[in-house]
This record gives C-alpha cells, sequence and structure tokens, in this order.
C-alpha cells in the first residue's frame, strides 16, 4: 500500500478552526514537521482540508 509524506509548510494562523483541527489531527503541529501515514480515505479527507497548508509526497 502506497504512503503518504505530507510536511505542514504554511502556518495555520488566521484560517477556520476546523482547519487547525485537520492539522491536529494529523499531528502537524508546528512548521515544517513532517509525517507519514498510510494511504486511507480518512487521511485523504483531512489532506483535502488543508492543502494550502501542506505539501504531500508519495512514498513507496
Amino acid at each position: 500500500m502506497a504512503r503518504l509524506k505530507v510536511k505542514l509548510v504554511k502556518s495555520p494562523i488566521g484560517y477556520p478552526k476546523d482547519q487547525k483541527a485537520a492539522l491536529k489531527a494529523l499531528g502537524l503541529t508546528r512548521m515544517h514537521r513532517e509525517r507519514v501515514f498510510e494511504d486511507h480515505p480518512a487521511i485523504r479527507g483531512n489532506i483535502q482540508k488543508v492543502a494550502h497548508l501542506v505539501r504531500v509526497e508519495v512514498v513507496e
């Protein structure tokens, strides 16, 4: 199964609470922090909600 590397590249300051909650659920609480996740629909949904704040790479 594919894995996704997600990195927070833009600050969530000034964005709605639901987007901040999505970042917290992904474990991205500080700038330039990276997390690797299995590719699941729930993870994709959280990433899609904050796509303008993160950078996503597919890791094999």
